[in-house]
């Protein structure tokens, strides 16, 4: 069974590929394997690390909204990824 951390690690997994779809549609091949990479590079971060996981969960947060900024689209649809990522 999944530890709660390791949920929340594929909940953001999942909403920043749904993220990567309001992106042009000539970048998201790019966006799609860049964030594959990075959860991958990262897969074995102690899941009984707290603080660890937060740090990532956050950047993983703060990247997308620079990417969507990039690309002008709006913050706002990143507010799920935030909830995921920023949630106390």
């Amino acid at each position: 069974m999944l530890g709660r951390e390791m949920r929340k690690a594929l909940r953001a997994y999942g909403e920043v590929l749904r993220l990567v779809k309001r992106l042009p549609k000539e970048t998201r091949p790019y966006y799609a394997k860049y964030t594959r990479e990075n959860f991958v590079n990262y897969r074995d971060v102690d899941p009984h690390d707290s603080k660890s996981l937060q740090e990532l969960l956050t950047r993983a947060y703060t990247h997308s909204l620079w990417v969507l900024n990039k690309y002008s689209v709006d913050e706002a649809a990143a507010d799920k990824l935030k909830q995921i990522c920023c949630a106390i």
